[in-house]
């Protein structure tokens, strides 16, 4: 019989070899424990435990000794040989790493930009696979180096290769000096210790050694496979090895092929697919053992077919023939989340047969992690075996989020992010923190941000104590003062905003000492250490031997300042991935699903199950991108010997065509967006679609997106509903209004509907930008002090004294730097025009001016339908000219009203104004007819100032009567209590900020509408 074996990939590859195991031995449960199985990895062993417990279907039995080669360790295979045990440990991760970033910064200017730690650590990682790729290949990078960069190469690359030569010289000393060995190069020696003992030594007459599962090797892994095919039992058992290609074909497959791993394989140890025997009869009834129903038998070969190299896709040609797809079918979703819901729902179909298993293969997270929520909503916990990302967990985050508060000046977004995690306490109970921190929002952090740091948030509290209408009013119930929670939060942050704060550099351990203790302060409650929340369960736990191995080792780094600490931690994180129970804690133990699986491509790889869905099949996803890395070009790593990134490719397609072989029924996912942006199908699936279009066959397309679209669906069919008309009792609508809410009730009656009926009030958006409203304040507050001043002294200040003033309040403000330095120079060029301005309005009259700014106003109209009705207002400035008329001034900072929606009616604030004014509103001092009215338009840009009229003579007299009646008018339309406040009524003339906008569903309805007319 050969030594060499294959089993077909529509065969369940771990089922056919416990049956073949079992058979050898006559199925005597007293002899299947003798002999040594090697497999690819961990999951691959558990994997094979779990088919020969299948196959034993309840029946005691000893099992084989099983090990994974990729964990190779003295005791694993029971290493008794002097020359393993004299080996050096290897060096801790954390601790190269660290090692490796400092050699990297002493470089100085090779890295161009790289200054800081957390710069240096991502270029430390990638230096730390090349070594690991070399040590595997069996490469020696101090000999290859110096030719690497020969010809035609860019100098940089000559600059880098200089570096990694001190690095190949540097490096081997130090592991010496420190008695350790890199990882992968223990890994190796290991396994080329274990091959000499075997060929020294074989194992005892009788037992079998298998190694099982293999699709590529290094050097020294062949070492391994061919000591065992030197065994009296060795037997090598490859999956799915395609017979059916030609040899000039096999022999010059690309790496990017499926069974480019394997041919490599075969050619190390020395055989070729001649020497084969094959297991399985292709009927896929034998050596499937009890896995269930297998692959249907031509699926592998359609696949091979339409996967062919480049070279034979002659083949297509020759044979056009339909072939059999049964039980493969696509799911082309819309984007991620569609994609993530339809496979929930399949997988959930799946439950509903009796003893169906179901997995979803991917190596995307974010997918993994979508299906898993969308699994919960109906109670199934999936089991993903791949685990999560390190630095997505819930510690992770929060330690991050602490980093990013305290050295982003407790910017609103990031304080108020750290708050609300549910980690964050400050010594109160988890929930009183959180009230506290949504008062916070509520009453300091919405709006213009304040100044950085504790001292701007103090300033912001004093603000809104003196605001009697503020936040702080609205909740005398507060679970405690703010400005006792906000020293809270500056103690609980003191450790690290002392480090933040520091003139110098400081020793990286030192900075890490000081997150740690923040972030335990930080999640301390009133009855639990914030050590006990922050470090339990298995993700607190592997991100607490992190952050302790990462403070050991990095005192061999330079001093840094704290804003390396958020990148250092991404950094060091990377790639590091945690199996958390935490969707488990507080549940019963076996809430995993026994049947739902979510699997990695190095998890899924041997298994079978019925029904397999491949997801997120989108090009630098799976496959993955094919990246050199940045220590060496593709041709300098082909010229050192090092393996091509192509290789990952094959492997990924090789995870393809298995996953895609061993189940019944497979499904194809590809979204059609990922992160908003358009996706490319994996090469896979377009070279299977192109296949099948030769024989006018297409995938069949699986219908969860169909049973997604109906599962939301109400019972009864949808019936549109008309935008709501709210037509309160008049006894409810408001009969006071200031000028502004003429204008609003005009453009968005639903506005005030919400204000003044409904009571409600928007709230601003957090680190809401500075808007020409902010601005205007200043501008209105700077011009009110100026003239009220008599005339003699500002003409004595002169344009000196107004930029003081301008100056005093934009100071008074507390704005934060940046935005005061920016508002500076503007408001001193408004300065400069208004002096101006004003000169030149006085040369041209005659006889004393009386000026007054920001005066308020009410007049009380009467004889409407509803009874009367108040109406305020606040004019900017009023001035009483020689001849007894009134000119009105309206100061704009931003976009000024158009002149044809003035006397239209739209914009009739300033007209109103007048209106009032002959009405004796602002006392009798300004009472009579206007003149003139005026917009100053104040920007402070180049043109920093505008003086623009709005109309004169009998042109104004008729405006502002026919405002006020229009005024009237519009109040007694509202005295109707038929008539309803509707949002937006005429679109074209909608407010320019609509506050309430949101809550009336406007977007929705106007969609409606368009499709409406449509």
């Amino acid at each position: 019989m050969s030594d060499v074996v294959t089993i077909p990939p529509h065969v369940p590859f771990l089922d056919a070899v416990a049956t073949r195991w079992m058979a050898e031995i006559a199925d005597d449960p007293q002899r299947s424990g003798d002999g040594l199985i090697l497999l690819p990895s961990r999951r691959a062993a558990r994997a094979l435990t779990e088919a020969f417990l299948r196959h034993a279907d309840g029946r005691p039995m000893l099992l084989p000794r099983i090990a994974p080669i990729g964990s190779l360790d003295e005791s694993a295979l029971a290493l008794s040989g002097q020359e393993a045990l004299d080996l050096p440990p290897a060096v801790e991760p954390l601790r190269r790493l660290a090692t490796l970033t400092r050699l990297i910064l002493q470089a100085g200017d090779a890295f161009g930009d790289v200054r800081t730690i957390d710069q240096a650590w991502p270029l430390a990682q990638a230096l730390a696979d090349l070594m690991d790729d070399a040590e595997w290949a069996e490469c020696d990078l101090a000999e290859r180096l110096p030719a690497a960069a020969e010809g035609d190469f860019a100098e940089h690359w000559h600059l880098t290769l200089r570096f990694l030569s001190i690095v190949t010289g540097i490096w081997p000393a130090w592991l010496a000096e420190e008695g350790v060995m890199n990882p992968a190069a223990r890994q190796v020696a290991l396994l080329h210790a274990q091959a000499r003992r075997w060929h020294a030594s074989p194992l005892p007459g009788g037992e079998r050694l298998w190694a099982v599962g293999f699709t590529d090797a290094m050097p020294s892994v062949l070492a391994v496979l061919d000591a065992v095919l030197a065994m009296p039992g060795g037997r090598l058992v490859l999956p799915g090895v395609d017979l059916s290609l030609d040899e000039a074909t096999w022999t010059a497959l690309p790496d990017g092929h499926p069974q480019a791993g394997i041919a490599r394989l075969l050619a190390g140890v020395g055989r070729n697919r001649a020497d084969l025997a094959q297991w399985g009869d292709p009927s896929g009834d034998a050596g499937s053992g009890d896995a269930g129903a297998a692959c249907p038998v031509d699926r592998g070969a359609v696949l091979a077919r339409a996967l062919l190299p480049a070279a034979a896709l002659g083949e297509w040609l020759r044979d056009t023939t339909p072939v059999a797809m049964d039980g493969l079918s696509v799911l082309r979703a819309a984007d991620q989340q569609e994609e993530a819901a339809a496979i929930a729902l399949l997988l959930r179909q799946a439950i509903a047969e009796p003893g169906h298993r179901a997995a979803l293969v991917t190596p995307d997270r974010g997918l993994a992690g979508r299906v898993a929520v969308e699994l919960a909503r109906w109670g199934v916990v999936a089991d993903d075996s791949a685990g999560e990302p390190l630095g997505a967990t819930p510690p992770a985050i929060f330690l991050r989020l602490v980093v990013q508060a305290a050295t982003g000046g407790l910017s609103p977004v990031a304080l108020l992010s750290l708050l609300k995690h549910p980690l964050a306490a400050c010594g109160l109970s988890p929930g009183a923190c959180r009230a506290s921190a949504r008062l916070l929002e509520r009453a300091l952090l919405r709006g213009p941000a304040p100044r950085p740091g504790i001292d701007g948030l103090r300033d912001r509290l004093a603000v809104a104590r003196d605001d009697a209408h503020g936040a702080l009013a609205d909740r005398p119930d507060a679970p405690e003062d703010l400005a006792g929670f906000v020293d809270r939060v500056e103690r609980c942050l003191a450790p690290l905003l002392t480090l933040v704060a520091a003139p110098a550099p400081g020793p990286v351990a030192d900075l890490l000492a000081g997150l740690v203790e923040a972030a335990e302060a930080l999640a301390t409650t009133d009855d639990r250490a914030g050590a006990d929340r922050l470090w339990a369960g298995e993700d607190g736990n592997a991100l607490g031997q992190h952050l302790a191995a990462l403070i050991a080792f990095c005192d061999v780094l330079p001093a840094q300042g704290a804003t390396i600490l958020d990148g250092l931690l991404a950094a060091s994180m990377a790639g590091q991935t945690v199996r958390s129970r935490r969707g488990l804690r507080g549940r019963d133990a076996t809430a995993l699903h026994p049947r739902i699986f979510i699997w990695g491509l190095m998890e899924a790889r041997l298994q079978a199950v019925e029904t397999m869905v491949l997801g997120a099949l989108v090009e630098t996803v799976w496959p993955p991108a094919t990246d050199p890395g940045p220590w060496m070009s593709r041709p300098m790593r082909a010229r050192v010997g090092l393996p091509s990134p192509e290789r990952a490719i094959g492997q990924a397609a090789h995870d393809f065509v298995a996953c895609a072989c061993a189940a019944p029924r497979v499904v194809l996912s590809v979204p059609g967006r990922r992160d908003g942006a358009p996706t490319v199908p994996a090469r896979w699936l377009v070279r299977l679609d192109a296949f099948l279009a030769g024989r006018d066959q297409a995938l069949a397309a699986h219908p969860a997106l169909s049973w997604l679209s109906r599962l939301d669906r109400p019972v009864d069919a949808p019936r549109p509903v008309a935008p709501p008309r709210p037509r309160p009792p008049l006894a409810a609508r408001p009969r006071a209004l200031t000028i502004t809410e003429i204008e609003t009730w005009m453009r968005d009656p639903y506005a005030i509907h919400a204000r003044h009926i409904l009571g409600l009030r928007r709230l601003k958006e957090i680190e809401e930008p500075a808007d020409a409203a902010d601005y205007g304040t200043i501008v209105h507050a700077a011009l009110d002090r100026w003239f009220r001043q008599p005339v003699e002294r500002r003409s004595a200040a002169g344009e000196a004294g107004l930029r003081a003033t301008f100056a005093e309040e934009l100071a008074a403000a507390r704005l934060r730097p940046a935005l005061a330095a920016w508002w500076a120079p503007r408001l001193a060029r408004i300065a400069a025009w208004v002096v101006q301005a004003e000169a030149a309005r006085a040369s041209g009259q005659a006889g004393a001016v009386v000026t007054r700014t920001e005066r308020s106003g009410t007049v009380e109209l009467s004889g409407l339908p509803g009874g009367p009705f108040v109406l305020r207002g606040r004019a900017d400035r009023i001035d009483r000219n020689g001849d007894g008329g009134l000119t009105l001034i309206d100061y704009k900072t931003g976009t000024l009203p158009r002149r044809k929606s003035v006397f239209a009616g739209w914009s009739s604030q300033l007209v109103l104004e007048a209106a009032m004014a002959e009405r004796g509103a602002f006392g009798a001092e300004l009472a009579g007819r206007a003149r003139e009215l005026l917009y100053w338009r104040l920007t402070g840009g180049p043109e920093a100032g505008e003086d623009l009229p709005v109309a004169t003579g009998q042109e104004l007299d008729d405006l502002i009567a026919a405002s006020w009646d229009n005024l009237r008018g519009l109040i007694a339309m509202y005295d109707d209590p038929a008539q309803p406040y509707l949002s937006h009524p005429h679109p074209e003339e909608g407010p320019r900020f609509a506050d309430y906008a949101r809550l009336a569903r406007v977007a929705e309805w106007s969609a409606a509408r368009d499709e409406a007319g449509s």
